[in-house]
């Protein structure tokens, strides 16, 4: 499984809404609230031959009261071996 996080910028009003969208769609594993820029961050996992791209665009963008994503894509960078 490969992890990547998504940063949301909701809607003015629709964080909660956005968040409670995510949770019942069960595609986030963690889902937490932030103060800045960003309303919401969310951890995700897809299988190793998902294309990260096509499954936000696809899955994640398409919810209802977003206005912008930002998508980190992590990868192993320390650690034996």
């Amino acid at each position: 499984m490969v992890p990547f996080f998504v940063q949301f910028k909701c809607k003015l009003g629709q964080s909660y809404k956005v968040a409670n969208a995510l949770a019942e769609a069960e595609i986030a594993s963690e889902i937490y609230s932030t103060a800045g820029d960003y309303d919401l961050l969310v951890k995700f996992y897809v299988d190793n031959t998902t294309d990260i791209g096509h499954f936000v665009n696809e899955k994640v963008q398409v919810i209802p009261g977003i206005q912008d994503t930002h998508t980190i894509i992590t990868f192993k960078a320390f650690g034996a071996g």
